[in-house]
């Protein structure tokens, strides 16, 4: 095979992987310890206490945002660098992402109104707007959000903003639902994940069953999958009293991360195809 011969097969891999089952029960992991190590900085390191939660919060939540920006600029910086798709690469960027939008996400709902219910829907119609304005700024500038797109710095640029503001919004639906309640009762963390879902496996019988544009359809289950790995990540690590197992966070994040090298291992992850579609 010649130079140009390699370049050309190059040219058409994306840098970010194929949309495969493996790809989203990675994800799925991928959110979940987004959660836990999130609420491990914010509130076990930073020291949310029983007696005073809330005002330990806001300064926890904000300097856990710091802290945890930083690791995601750099693996963005360094993705965006990379010549081609590195798996490892790829979802350590993916964890920095949905780690650094847990923290933002929680101080942005507790300082728009102590995290109540008003404050959530604020918060992830803020998000939301955020989401479908960059997607609609890709699709113009690039003609396409389809992830097999993704092979340039500019493509590249839009795919991770999307991905950080989806991540963000997923944290504060997935908190919105749990505190909500339907006939007076409410949610909770496994009514949350049941929901959220229930969401996905819609998402993915009209996937399989109609001819709706696959990019939409791809970012919709991304999104849903944030607050799917949201609320199952608060029922793992969050108290016996609001519902949870009351897990050691630190070990619970140790545990999902293992988890995702299990599965890396298990699904070996190839980039995604320029003609491939999805």
């Amino acid at each position: 095979m010649t130079s140009n011969e390699r370049s050309a097969i190059t040219d058409a891999l994306s840098k970010v992987p194929a949309v495969t089952l493996g790809f989203w029960i990675i994800k799925i992991f991928a959110t979940t310890l987004g959660e836990t190590a999130g609420d491990s900085v914010t509130m076990t390191w930073l020291g949310e206490t029983t007696a005073n939660p809330m005002g330990a919060a806001h300064i926890g939540y904000l300097i856990g945002t710091g802290i945890l920006i930083v690791p995601l600029i750099l693996l963005v910086a360094a993705q965006i660098r990379a010549r081609a798709f590195h798996p490892l690469l790829y979802w350590a960027t993916i964890i920095a992402s949905t780690t650094a939008g847990t923290t933002l996400a929680d101080f942005c709902t507790r300082f728009l109104g102590e995290g109540t219910n008003a404050s959530y829907a604020l918060g992830s119609a803020i998000l939301l707007a955020c989401v479908l304005a960059t997607l609609a700024t890709w699709r113009a500038v690039m003609g396409t959000v389809a992830v097999e797109s993704v092979r340039e710095p500019k493509a590249e640029m839009f795919y991770w903003t999307t991905i950080t503001f989806s991540q963000t919004l997923g944290t504060a639906l997935g908190d919105w639902t749990a505190d909500s309640s339907i006939m007076g009762h409410q949610i909770g963390f496994t009514g949350g994940a049941l929901i959220f879902g229930a969401a996905l496996a819609v998402v993915a019988l009209v996937h399989f069953r109609t001819a709706l544009s696959r990019a939409a359809l791809f970012w919709a289950a991304f999104i849903l999958t944030r607050p799917l790995g949201a609320t199952v990540g608060d029922f793992l690590d969050k108290p016996h009293a609001k519902g949870g197992l009351d897990f050691s966070r630190p070990i619970a994040s140790l545990a999902l991360l293992v988890a995702i090298g299990l599965c890396l291992w298990w699904f070996p992850q190839r980039p995604a195809e320029a003609d491939a579609g999805h």
